[in-house]
């Protein structure tokens, strides 16, 4: 597997490009603070319409002249504690000091013997969680993909092709989780699982009355993909690959900075989520471990030769490493293996296997 070459698979597949201080998809840009930068990203709608209350200024959200200019008076500390009291997804560059590991096991739970095919349980959505998951069903394990019913994964309304390439191979089921039958399906698929990756923030399990301490217990691992961890001060903020890489310090530097690549967090993630989880099926105890995008941004992000300048010029972006002029590489990706399965697709099939065990 070429890794590197996984980075930039979004935008090989949608066309996207490079814009420097705005990210490649053209949701997250760095603003102008007090003492420095901070990666705002507004992903979703009600995220633009926020930026009056961000600011505290009855201004047009869409105004953007007059929100920079208010959060220029600001620190970067205050756009962030601002932006996570809205649910807004903001970073400060280097908000994540570098650790050792990019993972953290949170508990270690019983002795377990992993099934000949491991079953993994995919709860995740979007890049991070959905690549660790097929690079596991590319290894042989089997894969279900659970989407909750009216919460469809958001990749799905994106590039196609990219769907399919991180999804293809994967059982597909929806679960009503909002139904006690639901709810009883999902424990069961978890009772009889090697491994479930989730992506969501704590509180979604708490609703759901799912510990994943309970499930390791019971013989299942468990590895959490979110923005900034499970524990904590930052246990429910949000965030996505662009401001979680450079919350890690995965910026290059710059008045303005600029962005490494695309969402790089994301992929990062879900390479190290893979490898992580490929150690957990071969280990001889259950375990629940985290990789949270942040922590992987800066467990990525040095130490490592750094470009003096990185610019660009007829047509393309260049790097300038010491003596040498380096041209970056264009965006590519995998060969296309097929498309994924609709949603719901094994539904009728998974409920006659799994079904029986939560009744």
């Amino acid at each position: 597997m070429d890794g590197p070459a996984l980075l930039g698979e979004r935008a090989a597949l949608a066309g996207l490009t490079r814009q420097g201080s705005t990210s490649v998809g053209g949701a997250c840009r760095f603003v102008k603070t007090d003492d420095g930068y901070v990666a705002l990203n507004l992903a979703r709608p009600d995220d633009v319409a926020s930026l009056p209350a961000l600011v505290e200024a009855d201004v047009n959200p869409d105004d953007w002249p007059s929100i920079a200019a208010r959060l220029a008076v600001l620190s970067s500390a205050a756009v962030v504690e601002r932006s996570v009291l809205l649910g807004l997804a903001a970073s400060a560059t280097g908000d994540v000091e570098r650790p050792v590991s990019p993972s953290r096991q949170l508990f270690g739970g019983i002795p377990w013997k992993v099934s000949r095919r491991p079953l993994v349980i995919d709860m995740t959505s979007l890049w991070a969680g959905p690549l660790a998951g097929s690079l596991l069903a590319l290894g042989g394990a089997r894969v279900i993909k659970v989407e909750g019913k009216g919460r469809p994964d958001g990749a799905r309304f994106g590039p196609a092709p990219f769907f399919d390439l991180l999804n293809h191979g994967k059982e597909m089921i929806e679960i009503d989780f909002d139904s006690v039958d639901g709810r009883d399906l999902l424990v069961s698929l978890m009772v009889k699982a090697d491994l479930v990756i989730e992506g969501s923030r704590p509180r979604v399990m708490n609703r759901l009355n799912i510990d994943p301490i309970d499930v390791a217990n019971g013989g299942t691992s468990w590895l959490s993909i979110t923005a900034h961890g499970r524990e904590g001060h930052d246990a429910n903020r949000i965030g996505f690959g662009d401001d979680a890489a450079v919350a890690g310090g995965l910026v290059v530097p710059g008045e303005p900075p600029m962005f490494v690549a695309d969402a790089v967090a994301d992929p990062l993630t879900g390479l190290v989520a893979a490898a992580i989880a490929a150690e957990m099926l071969g280990a001889d105890r259950t375990a629940v471990v985290e990789t949270p995008l942040a922590r992987v941004a800066a467990w990525a992000s040095g130490p490592e030769a750094r470009a003096d300048v990185i610019e660009l010029a007829s047509g393309g972006w260049a790097a300038q490493l010491a003596e040498e002029r380096v041209v970056v590489a264009p965006p590519r990706c995998r060969s296309m293996a097929g498309p994924a399965a609709t949603i719901d697709a094994d539904g009728a099939l998974i409920r006659r296997e799994f079904g029986a065990a939560a009744r």
